[in-house]
């Protein structure tokens, strides 16, 4: 099938590119303007971009498309590109994954077989920017991919299909990611071979069980110890690999990539307070939270790499008494300076 596509990172450039395997033609590609980034805040491509440059196909990258918005140039212009992509090269529906960009009616309602859209949840459960994240960070224990008729609503539209997958007890955002990118574009694929047979149906979604995925912040990437043990474990994985959660250790940002709470909680000084390390071995650190203890495996200073802790014990030693605490600010120096806890 003819189709346009439109979608921004890596989870729609996965769904661009088997989409491209499984035998459709894309002819046009919409994805959102390069932004800066990196230390050096250079322009950079998205990942779909970057897949459809290297396939050769036609790229749009508008700021807005809203006709009678702030962005209404960029908006006209993509609008002659889409009525070319469905009246003269015979586009029969448009695949919307991860896009980052409100589709107005006049999107909607232009491809024949409509737009369809690629979403990493089972909805209702989790509309929104940040579906994969939050259903790490709330501890479900399935997530998976649907499949859905775009409406003018917020991921309301009618279902054509979803798959359910497990959330295993170690699971990061990063790796349960890339499992639902390749089930999503599969999907995609069954769903769009039924529309061109004219066997395809949709379901209303239900009324209930409707919760909502707001985008990340930096800011809740900081990790408050006076929270759990099983609350912040589950935040380090949600977390990873973007943002990246973290805390204080002194002075110095510390990024925590891989952390369990323990289960088998051990009885400490009355001193210990959240923050507070409690043990130190080289499989992991032993933190004392709000409730329970919190043992981190893996972590990251200001200015090196993601180490397994034996690693960075080596250059930099850590003592029990020292204390993870936070702050307002993200500061970029490293000193140890007499620790707090908070």
């Amino acid at each position: 099938m003819r189709l346009i596509f439109a979608g921004t990172p890596q989870f729609a450039q996965v769904a661009l590119t088997r989409l491209m395997a499984q035998g459709h033609e894309v002819v046009l590609v919409l994805t959102q303007p390069d932004r800066p980034a990196g230390r050096g805040l250079r322009l950079q491509a998205s990942d779909v971009k970057l897949a459809a440059l290297a396939h050769h196909l036609p790229v749009l990258q508008p700021a807005g498309l809203r006709l009678d918005g702030k962005y209404a140039a960029d908006a006209a212009q993509a609008r002659e590109a889409l009525h070319h992509a469905v009246n003269v090269l015979g586009a029969k529906a448009m695949i919307v994954a991860a896009y980052g960009l409100i589709l107005p009616p006049w999107v909607l309602t232009l491809p024949p077989l409509g737009c369809i859209n690629l979403h990493a949840s089972l909805l209702p459960r989790w509309r929104g920017a940040a579906p994969i994240h939050r259903a790490i960070e709330a501890g479900d224990t399935q997530s998976g991919v649907t499949i859905m008729h775009m409406d003018e609503g917020l991921d309301t539209g009618a279902i054509f299909t979803a798959q359910a997958l497990a959330i295993g007890p170690h699971e990061t955002t990063g790796s349960l990611h890339d499992q639902l990118a390749t089930l999503g574009a599969d999907l995609c694929h069954e769903v769009l071979v039924s529309l061109d047979q004219g066997r395809a149906h949709s379901t209303p979604q239900p009324g209930e069980g409707i919760t909502y995925a707001a985008k990340i912040s930096k800011a809740e990437s900081q990790i408050n110890w006076q929270e759990s043990a099983h609350s912040i474990a589950r935040k380090i994985r949600a977390f990873n690999p973007s943002p990246g959660a973290w805390s204080l250790l002194g002075s110095q940002v510390v990024k925590l990539w891989h952390a369990q709470a323990v289960d088998n909680d051990k009885a400490t000084a009355a001193t210990s307070r959240p923050g507070m390390i409690e043990d130190v071995q080289p499989d992991g650190l032993l933190i004392r939270t709000g409730n329970g203890q919190l043992r981190i495996t893996e972590l990251q200073r200001a200015g090196s790499k993601r180490m397994p802790l034996v690693q960075v014990l080596r250059g930099h030693p850590i003592r029990v008494g020292d204390c993870f605490s936070s702050t307002e600010s993200h500061p970029s120096s490293f000193s140890y300076s007499k620790p707090h806890c908070l």
